[in-house]
């Protein structure tokens, strides 16, 4: 990773039912870590969302491209309740791709941590901002489509920042 020109990240747009809420582009390094690792990270409950969020500064990617034509909108990351989003989120800024998967999520209805809990409040997210991996808030999000459709859903999208 560290000699490659170019870094191209994939992840999904889901819920996260053991303690990291949702599992999108910054929980995605998680996958990055030394097993030695591992361990620490699982049994810090009370600071396994911000210590997500401190991964991210090993590297930054080029492309992060998110699937979100199904997602978890609670359980997860391997089985829970599902609906269908109909959506393929991309960009450079792992925090606004994180903030705009929650956004989604609250619009299709999720659990009570994303439902209570406003987007940049999220400890990862929250965490991302305070160590500079991405836009500060809702104000440096800019959501682009290709259709009328797709304008409106990113107007609905926004109004749940």
């Amino acid at each position: 990773m560290i000699d490659s020109e170019c870094i191209v990240t994939t992840c999904c747009l889901k819920t996260h039912g053991y303690g990291g809420v949702f599992t999108m582009s910054l929980k995605l390094s998680v996958g990055i870590t030394n097993k030695k690792n591992m361990h620490e990270l699982h049994t810090s409950f009370l600071s396994m969302r911000k210590m997500i969020a401190e991964i991210n500064q090993a590297y930054i990617p080029s492309l992060i491209i998110m699937d979100g034509i199904e997602a978890f909108v609670d359980g997860g990351p391997m089985s829970g309740t599902k609906k269908r989003a109909d959506v393929i989120v991309a960009g450079t800024d792992r925090v606004a791709i994180d903030a705009i998967g929650l956004a989604i999520l609250k619009e299709l209805g999720s659990n009570k941590a994303i439902m209570k809990t406003r987007i940049f409040e999220q400890e990862q997210i929250h965490r991302a901002v305070e160590l500079g991996l991405g836009v500060a808030g809702p104000e440096g999000i800019e959501i682009l489509t290709d259709d009328e459709d797709g304008k409106k859903y990113a107007e609905e999208l926004i109004k749940k920042f």
